[in-house]
């Protein structure tokens, strides 16, 4: 068995659903995913049940780029080690395509930009049926890091891009997930329609650079759209302990919540409060992922 190709992405949180209004955003997290294309199966067992790794080789040979040399789409096996955890929310499928296409792209010496890849995440996760909405703003922020608002019913990649932005400080928050048992029953497209203002003032708070804001108001939405009552009061009993920010990422379950990282008591006693309704190994500590200054101006 040999490693063919490797690729690298992370993890993000949601700031607004894009099936809220047709425009979305994630925001970069420290949650990092190694994905290897390997010529022989491993001898890990693999953990895809939604097919998504086969959707990204499939993806890949519709858009007519080439397979690694001797190889047939079948050949291609997979190896994945991510601190991502699935069907949270936490975008582990856009990420493990965006890795997965970087390391098609090193197996086979391809040159791709990053809005070639972000397609093709997309077009694989719309395949494999893990995501109603195609995710781009998800790809975008497991490829790079920060923010990008996309709208989703774009033309292009490219052009569907209105705002972007730094993102926020790692050194400045601690950031605590709240990632429970994951979801029988995913909402549908027509289940985002009742909360459609509440997802508008989450835009306006983007655009605004309320980031923090957004985020809440997001969750809170979302939390409407999937009658989540245990994730409103996880993230309302948040704030009470000195939580800034606290809402559900993409459809849940998992809850993300943003403390400032000089009051590291709060974020104590919030962990505290989520150990009495989670096994521990389902609260996660991370920060965020921000661009530098000369990464933005590119």
């Amino acid at each position: 068995m040999a490693v063919i190709g490797t690729g690298q992405a992370h993890g993000a949180c949601s700031l607004l659903h894009a099936a809220g209004t047709g425009y979305g955003a994630s925001l970069s997290l420290d949650l990092p995913v190694i994905v290897k294309a390997l010529d022989r199966p491993s001898k890990r067992k693999l953990n895809d049940s939604d097919n998504l790794l086969s959707a990204v080789v499939d993806t890949w040979v519709e858009n007519e780029l080439p397979l690694p040399d001797g190889l047939e789409k079948d050949d291609i096996h997979w190896a994945v080690a991510s601190k991502i955890p699935q069907s949270r929310g936490l975008k582990s499928s856009a990420a493990t395509s965006v890795a997965a296409v970087k390391a098609l792209c090193e197996a086979t010496q391809t040159s791709l930009d990053d809005a070639d890849i972000v397609s093709l995440s997309s077009q694989a996760q719309i395949a494999s049926g893990v995501s109603i909405t195609g995710s781009i703003d998800d790809s975008w922020a497991c490829l790079t890091k920060g923010w990008k608002l996309i709208d989703a019913n774009a033309e292009d990649i490219s052009s569907g891009v209105i705002m972007e932005g730094a993102g926020l400080n790692p050194d400045d928050w601690i950031v605590l997930i709240a990632a429970r048992e994951p979801r029988k029953v995913r909402p549908q497209l027509e289940d985002f329609a009742p909360m459609f203002n509440e997802f508008e003032k989450a835009l306006i708070a983007l655009q605004q650079g309320e980031l923090l804001n957004c985020l809440t108001i997001n969750g809170r939405a979302m939390c409407a759209v999937t009658n989540d009552i245990q994730g409103r009061k996880i993230a309302n009993d948040a704030f009470i302990n000195g939580a800034r920010s606290s809402g559900l990422s993409g459809s849940g379950p998992a809850v993300v919540i943003v403390v400032p990282s000089l009051v590291r008591s709060s974020a104590d006693r919030i962990k505290s409060t989520l150990q009495r309704l989670m096994p521990a190994d389902q609260i996660i500590e991370t920060k965020f992922l921000a661009m530098d200054s000369d990464e933005l101006e590119m």
